[in-house]
């Protein structure tokens, strides 16, 4: 799984650029790599109907331009013995966000997390073996970080697979 770490988005970071342009074979080459990020050029090429170095020359640009932020596997974590999932929620004190942040990007049970606006500061996807590891990751990891005011854990019953579905 990719994490983004590193600065906060601002102007002239790639999350503050204008979103790229993108044609209906742009939208389909998307769409196929999804389904399949391991497909050959030559492959991609055949089912968009379009050239080979046509379709060399447009994955390259969307890798440059950032649309395709990578290619990785995804994994099926109850096989990797990640049983439980949760949404961790935080409320943080407000000028702690950038070291929670910074602390929250070193724990490996965490898969993902977003700062956020309303009832709460934080979200964070946790997936740890059992209850035991969860215990220690929310009493002993999470809840001592310094700027850490409360948690909430909701447990995670099922989940629909994270890929990304073009309109």
């Amino acid at each position: 799984m990719e994490r983004q770490t590193g600065p906060a988005p601002g102007p002239g970071t790639p999350a503050a650029r204008q979103p790229a342009a993108l044609d209906d074979v742009d939208r389909r080459m998307v769409a196929e790599l999804v389904k399949d990020g391991r497909m050959a050029v030559r492959t991609l090429a055949e089912r968009l109907h379009i050239s080979r170095a046509n379709a060399y020359s447009r994955l390259g640009r969307l890798v440059r331009d950032r649309v395709i932020r990578g290619f990785s596997v995804r994994l099926d974590p109850a096989q990797m013995g990640m049983t439980t999932a949760v949404y961790v929620t935080m409320q943080i004190e407000q000028d702690a966000w950038r070291d929670v942040r910074e602390r929250l990007t070193r724990l490996p049970a965490i898969q993902h997390f977003a700062l956020t606006g309303g009832a709460f500061d934080i979200i964070a996807l946790a997936r740890v073996p059992d209850q035991a590891h969860l215990r220690a990751l929310i009493l002993d990891e999470i809840q001592s970080i310094p700027g850490v005011r409360n948690t909430q854990t909701q447990l995670v019953f099922e989940e629909v697979p994270d890929e990304m579905v073009l309109p």
